[in-house]
């Protein structure tokens, strides 16, 4: 069993919601985002989500995008993401997804790139671009080295879409919340309950969802209704305005265990735990 599967095992029996955090590998500079991401995982967030920066992203916001941007001046390539991967593990044991476009993982080669992220500790790997459709290989690649694979679907995912993506995806089913990029808003949509249910019924792998969350009454919301919240544009804007404070790791890890505490609980409310 993989890291993340038991972890999303371990909060199923306590009746927790998963809490995912993304970061921008990098971002606002290397040595900063490694003490970040210590302060993400002692806040309490059950997975960490590094982001490969990548100069034509695909669902990112103008928050994510411009701190890719930065951390791309800082000359984070993808090898040296997966050196901070590296030292991350070396000093945590939390689950470690990254999150990248096709583009990045092609031009390192895909065998190459499965073998080094799974030797600096990664479980899994969020292709944002990369259709079931076209996946095959990927995916090869990505189970012979014991990588977890997760696809995104969206609200407008029809059913047929829906079963390919869950049947491919591994370690957890990524639902993007609504149509458009990422970035916090401070409502969730209305129908979420009804596109969590919709995958619900055609999968019994756990569902993460992304896109627009950036609040503990959101993660709370969220986790009622599916299995795990995460929180992305919220982080990376608060590190933004922090940055070169003495105080960054600690308003970091301070917000991250307000997100978390929300969690807990959570999946008896409605009755399906």
């Amino acid at each position: 069993m993989s890291r993340i599967s038991a972890r999303f095992e371990e909060l199923a029996r306590a009746g927790d919601g998963a809490l995912i955090v993304f970061v921008v590998a990098g971002h606002p500079d290397p040595e900063t985002n490694a003490e970040v991401l210590l302060a993400v995982a002692d806040g309490g967030a059950d997975l960490v989500e590094l982001g490969v920066p990548f100069s034509d992203p695909l669902a990112d916001g103008a928050v994510i995008q411009a701190a890719a941007q930065r951390a791309l001046t800082k000359q984070m390539t993808p090898a040296r993401v997966l050196q901070a991967a590296a030292a991350f593990r070396a000093e945590r044991d939390l689950p470690l997804v990254l999150m990248t476009c096709y583009n990045p993982i092609c031009q390192f080669g895909l065998s190459a790139f499965a073998r080094d992220a799974a030797a600096a500790g990664v479980d899994g790997v969020i292709v944002t671009d990369l259709p079931p459709e076209e996946a095959g290989e990927w995916v090869e690649v990505a189970r012979a080295n014991q990588l977890d694979t997760v696809f995104l679907l969206a609200p407008t995912s029809p059913p047929a879409r829906v079963k390919k993506v869950v049947d491919l995806a591994t370690g957890f089913v990524y639902c993007v919340s609504r149509m458009g990029v990422t970035g916090a808003r401070d409502e969730l949509p209305a129908d979420l309950a009804d596109l969590v249910g919709r995958i619900r019924g055609q999968t019994s792998k756990p569902i993460a969802v992304g896109f627009g969350i950036s609040r503990p009454e959101h993660t709370a919301e969220v986790c009622r209704v599916a299995d795990g919240a995460v929180v992305g544009s919220a982080v990376v804007s608060l590190i933004d305005r922090e940055q070169g404070s003495a105080g960054l790791a600690r308003e970091v890890r301070n917000f991250v265990n307000q997100l978390k505490r929300a969690t807990r609980g959570a999946q008896g409310v409605d009755g399906r735990r």
